[in-house]
Order: C-alpha cells, then structure tokens, then sequence
C-alpha cells in the first residue's frame, strides 16, 4: 500500500525471514561463520541461539545459499514432533524411501545409516539443521544423540546444527541430557542490535527495497531503538507500521506523533503525554480511595487509629524511582533478581550480594585515570608488536600504529571471537567503581587469560573475565601492501597479488608461475574455501579477518593469545 507512495519495489520491513534483507550485523556475521564452521567439521554438534525476532531462522536461510555443493542438508521447521516422526522427516528432506506407513524406528535409522555410508564413500556430507530446537522433547533429543553414533572409524557421519531461543541451553542442563550436551562443539548467541546498528539495519532493508531517502530522522531512530530494544522483529513491526502511518497523513518522513501512533497500536505503549495523564488519574483515585478507607476506619474505631502503622510505614518508605531500563547490547549471562521473601528480614541484602561473585581477586582492575589505563594498555600492545609508541594521547595509538604499517580493528563480540582473532587484546572490563578499565589480555587458555599490567602478568579464570568484560576490544594487525579498504570480487590490484602469493605458499606451488591480477575465477574461489575452512563468512571480500587468518597460517612470527604447542 505505501509502497508506491515511496516508490519502492518492495516493502522493506516484512517480517518475513527473506536472506536478501538480512543485515549482516557483527554478531550475525560470527554467528553465520559458525554454521559455517559447524558444517565443515566433523561430528558433534553446533548451537545457535538468540532471542525471539534476533534472526536466527532468516541467518539459517542465508546459510542455504552457501552450502557447498557437496553437503547435502536436512532441514527440520517442525520440531514438535515424536521420535519416529522426526526420522522420517529427515528421511524425506534427504529423498531416502522408506516403506509407506512405516513406524518402526530401527528401519529408518538403517535408512539413514546406509544413505550416510553411500554420502562419505561419495565424498559427500550430510548436515541435520533443527529450528526451534528449544520445542524438542527429550525422548527426540536423545534419538537425535543416538544418531551421531552412525559413524566410520574414523569419522562422524552426520553433522548437526540446533538452533532455537535460549531455553534450549536450559533443557541441555537436565541431567538425562548430559551426554547430548557433552557432544556440543560449538555455541553461538545472537544478541539484540547495538544502537549505531539499528540506523544501518533500517537503511540497508530500505536501500534493498529501492528507496534511499532519509525517512526516519535521528529522533526516530533512538525511538525505535528504546522501545524495539534493538530485536530485528520488533524493528520491522514498528517501521512498517510507522511507514503506513506516513502513508495515510500524506507524509514523507516518519515524526515523533506517527511512530508514537505505531507503537501504540501494535505494542500498547503510551505517549509521555498519556503516560503522565494515566498517571495523574491513577494517583488521584488512590487519594480518593485511601481517604474514604481512613475516613472509614476513624468512624468506627475513634481515636485508637488502627492504619496509623500502616500510614506511618507509607510515610517513612524510602522513595523509589523507575526508569525506562536500556535494552540489552549484550548476549553474556545475566542473573535474575532473587525472589522477594514471603516475610521482612532485619537487613535487605545490598546490591553487591545479589551480584555474582568474582572468583578471583581483582584488585589490580582500578586506575585513578580511564586515560592512563589506556595509555599503559596500549604500550603492551605495541611492545608485542614490536612497534614505537609515544605514550601521550590513547586516541592517537591507532594513528600511530598506521604510521608503522599496522591496523587496529576494534569489535564487539565473545571470548571465542578473541580467541578466533588470535591476537594480543585490548578488554574493555568493568572495575570496582563501576567505571571503564583498559586491560591488555596478553595470553588466553581454555579457562584461564592472561592481563599485563604495570609489567605484572595476571591471571584469572575465563569465567570471572566473562563477569567483568563489556564485550568489546581492539586488536592489531598487519595489512597488506596498498590496502586501505575491503576488496571486493572483481577488484584488481597490488592486494590482489599479495593474495595470490598467499594462497601458492599455503597450497606449497610455484608463486611464480602466472599470478592472476583480478579476484575472480579460481582465486576467489580458493578465497572462498579458506574462509570456510577458517570458520569465516564465504562472502569472497578481503577484509580485516580474513587478512588475519591468512597471516596466522603464513607468518608465524606474529604476535598471538594462543600458543602452539611444540611437537615432541
């Protein structure tokens, strides 16, 4: 309907899960990489979850189109199903016959089982995908377990990828479910959009719908963030509502009166001005109430005043404010408040004891400068780099960095995204007072990580890290000659070359024989099964983490988090 008052092709806010409209925020690029990933490994299995309306199902859909043509895939929409109905599902995603009416589990597992064996002896894989796999009973999860046991000697034959909100963490906790949940290879959690996300994610869904006009205004926009918390679904509700509401007054833009609309016909939400008039009208009939309740009790008991307790209570109560709360940037483990006693207790517990306890001692996370603790972050940094810095303004490190022939990137993401990196790290932590603290991580093991501070290494648990870590950090690394941007299929130039060589000293061929000079054809096809095999997005553009993992396997003189270990 407003589409043509727009002049676009399409409507761009659908909800519908289309892969064309996803927008590839960093949390949904590294959660495709892991179903990437998942895919190319061998055995086990592959999580993803996220919340309601994150992008889970419309990141599996984007997974399709980049399946490799030898994988073969089974892909399961319906889990509230039994046992035996699961089985035959995957037996006619995979086009395996099985006798009609058939109930009998063990004949489909032999089904399954000898069009797996024909798959490997073919040099082909087969990958089960289950949405909404938090609907699962437990009676299919454990014959989903039993199917990873259809294996050769010396590998699995089915991989596995679940995907569903976060409860399905929850049910792998059950104690019958421990074996499944020891098979899990890999977990990813899609979180909700950051708010410099959010104007991105609605102008690529327009630009790919054809239209490129400022539409929502900055006002806008931080509306739509504060009552969407950043969630895609709720996102593309509100605009499709908001761009129809334009429609019908004859607007071109989205204002504060129309969104405001919006959100109050799909979401109940008021107006300030609503909410202060509900509010006034609220208080004044408990005044109304409680002074006939009083009036009442004085009647009929006199001067003995029984609710003088009760008054007195109400009058020496401490005040409390409620604010509008931030919607959640990150997808770490938040602790649910404790449940208010039945019956008052002498001392409320404070704050600090409703918090999870640290199980390390961090007294060395406090700086009386957010400055200086940056400016001492980044001299580690340099020095593992081998580089000058001149300890003056942290916000010049990166100018200076540049200035050596070395990038910084600076990301949001989880500890695996660290450790995938593989590079010595600035963490954004949280310190006693609450403030921003720079720590240099300067090595990372399974459980443990490693800080330098004032040339002193410190260690502590990875779970204590995930309690005092915000999400972000800052890396270097080595580009390229020439390079200043990604660089896309079709490019041609001096990256080009450096690639080319790249690949010939991997592969251990003559790098002087014909370097192709444009990415295309056999180059950007051997670009794209690296990043596969690294567990990156196969999107054929070299970019900063692609560059990365091309020097992590050619330069093993770099800086890294991880040790190898040395072959004995």
């Amino acid at each position: 309907m407003y589409s043509s008052h727009f002049g676009m092709i399409e409507k761009p806010f659908s909800i519908a899960p289309d892969p064309k409209f996803l927008y590839m925020s960093e949390l949904h690029r590294e959660a495709l990489a892991h179903l990437l990933y998942g895919i190319k490994s061998d055995g086990g299995f592959v999580m993803l979850t996220g919340e309601v309306g994150t992008g889970k199902t419309t990141v599996c859909r984007c997974l399709l189109e980049q399946i490799p043509d030898d994988v073969d895939v089974a892909f399961v929409l319906n889990p509230k199903v039994t046992a035996t109905e699961l089985l035959a599902t995957i037996c006619d995603e995979l086009d395996i016959i099985y006798p009609e009416g058939n109930t009998s589990i063990k004949i489909f597992v032999d089904r399954i089982n000898d069009y797996l064996l024909k798959a490997h002896a073919a040099g082909r894989k087969t990958v089960l995908i289950i949405d909404e796999a938090q609907n699962l009973s437990a009676d299919v999860l454990e014959q989903i377990r039993l199917l990873t046991n259809l294996e050769t000697n010396t590998r699995k034959l089915l991989q596995i990828i679940m995907v569903g909100q976060p409860e399905l963490n929850d049910l792998l906790e059950f104690r019958e479910l421990r074996q499944l949940a020891q098979r899990v290879t890999a977990r990813y959690h899609i979180g909700p959009l950051a708010k410099n996300e959010v104007e991105d994610y609605i102008t690529h869904r327009l630009a790919i719908a054809g239209f490129r006009e400022k539409i929502f205004p900055p006002a806008a926009i931080t509306r739509i963030y504060n009552l969407s918390g950043g969630i895609p679904r709720l996102i593309n509700i509100l605009c499709d509502r908001a761009l129809l509401g334009s429609y019908v007054q004859g607007q071109r833009q989205v204002n504060k009166q129309i969104l405001n609309k919006a959100a109050r016909e799909i979401m109940g939400v008021r107006s300030d001005e609503e909410k202060k008039t509900g509010k006034w009208l609220i208080a004044a009939l408990i005044i109304i109430f409680a002074s006939a309740t009083f009036t009442g009790a004085y009647y009929f008991t006199g001067p003995e005043r029984p609710f003088s307790g009760i008054v007195n209570g109400i009058l020496t109560r401490k005040k409390v404010t409620v604010e509008n709360p931030a919607p959640v940037l990150t997808s770490e483990e938040i602790t649910p408040e404790p449940p208010t006693p039945e019956s008052p207790t002498p001392e409320s517990p404070t704050p600090e004891s409703i918090l999870p306890k640290p199980e390390d001692n961090l007294d060395w996370l406090n700086s009386p400068s957010e400055q200086n603790n940056k400016i001492e972050a980044y001299k580690v940094l340099f020095k593992k780099w081998g580089l000058t810095y001149a300890a003056q303004n942290p916000n010049n490190a990166c100018d200076q960095a540049l200035r050596q022939k070395i990038m910084c990137l600076a990301k949001r993401g989880s500890l695996g995204n660290v450790r995938h990196l593989n590079r010595p790290a600035i963490l954004s932590l949280t310190d006693k007072q609450g403030q921003e603290f720079f720590a240099p991580l300067t090595a990372l093991g399974e459980t443990t990580a490693t800080f330098e501070i004032k040339d002193e290494k410190i260690t502590i648990s990875t779970r204590t890290l995930e309690l005092i870590w915000h999400g972000t950090f800052i890396i270097l690394w080595r580009f390229p000659p020439e390079y200043h941007q990604e660089i896309h299929p079709g490019s041609s130039g001096p990256v080009i070359t450096w690639l080319a060589t790249k690949f010939a000293e991997i592969d251990g061929i003559n790098s002087d024989s014909g370097k192709p000079n444009e990415l295309s054809g056999q180059l950007l096809d051997r670009l794209r099964r690296f990043q596969l095999s690294e567990g990156l997005l196969a999107d054929g553009i070299i970019g900063p983490e692609t560059i990365i993992h091309l020097n992590n396997v050619t330069d093993h003189n770099l800086p890294t988090l991880i040790k190898k270990q040395k072959d004995t």
